[in-house]
């Protein structure tokens, strides 16, 4: 049952990744999971200092607020500073992540917040953590908060998916609509940070970012239809969690190791193939003589 449970959890959180981060590759903003994944450094020291308290929920809570942080910084550095994306990114999660490791050495040179700390998950521990009503068990904590999590960002995306579609792919034309440019681009940032921030405690900051940038970048290479790029993106993560948690068991190595190696072993597969379908194509063009 243990794997089970691991497996949907990772799959949930493909689900969820894969979706916004299909938006983010064409965004050419894939790398905001890393941002966040560094930028709530400072959200968790602060919750400590304020419960006195490694709970998870008072660590999330910080963590979800420097999450916003940093997406408002990186869209104030973009459209108003004019700064190129990747540019933004790294000015913004450089700044917090430095803010949080001054708050630790000025103020916390005795407090523990490494491999306990949400941004260092372990997925084969969320099994243990469970959820009951009355004394029947009803599955792991983290399985429901991310299950929860699906159903907003689903929900959210299928609100907002023709406006998020048109400032994705032309802005210039959303804004001659009348569409609130900025309004969704904190839309689709606000749901990247819930997602990132609610994934690390069970599956850790490295394979959320394999899950945000890995499926899409895989499925782009196979479909120009964005639904059908989603749809893909999604397949190749669930199929990711699996063959990555049964490669761990084989090896007996790390699960999130593992899944995170099969995203990019995905890639590397898909692209060697699109490049060989290419080149067939290239050398059965007929070669007129003069």
């Amino acid at each position: 049952m243990n794997d089970f449970w691991i497996i949907t959890t990772a799959s949930l959180v493909a689900l969820n990744t894969a979706i916004l981060g299909s938006f983010l590759i064409m965004r050419k903003m894939a790398m905001i999971g890393d941002a966040i994944s560094h930028a709530v450094l400072p959200g968790i020291v602060i919750a400590y200092f304020i419960s006195n308290s490694r709970a998870s929920f008072p660590i999330l809570v910080g963590a979800a607020v420097s999450g916003l942080v940093v997406t408002a910084l990186i869209q104030f550095f973009s459209k108003k500073v004019k700064l190129q994306n990747d540019a933004s990114i790294g000015i913004s999660y450089t700044f917090l992540f430095a803010i949080g490791i001054i708050l630790i050495s000025a103020f916390g040179t005795n407090v523990d917040l490494d491999q306990e700390c949400v941004l260092y998950g372990e997925i084969a521990y969320v099994p243990i953590d469970l959820i009951y009503w009355g004394n029947q068990s009803i599955g792991p904590r983290q399985f429901w908060i991310l299950f929860s999590t699906a159903i907003i960002i689903v929900t959210a995306v299928i609100i907002g998916f023709r406006k998020l579609v048109l400032t994705t792919f032309d802005e210039s034309f959303a804004a001659a609509l009348g569409i609130n440019i900025v309004f969704w681009q904190y839309y689709l940032m606000a749901s990247v940070s819930l997602t990132t921030v609610v994934s690390f405690e069970s599956v850790g900051a490295v394979l959320v970012i394999a899950f945000i940038s890995g499926p899409p970048a895989t499925a782009f290479l196979i479909t120009r239809s964005f639904k059908q790029m989603i749809m893909y993106a999604i397949g190749f993560g669930i199929s990711a969690s699996i063959l990555g948690y049964y490669t761990a068991v084989w090896l007996n190595g790390s699960i999130a190791g593992a899944m995170a190696a099969v995203i990019g072993l995905q890639f590397a597969l898909v692209f060697s193939i699109v490049k060989f379908r290419q080149r067939s194509r290239i050398q059965d063009i007929p070669v007129s003589g003069a």
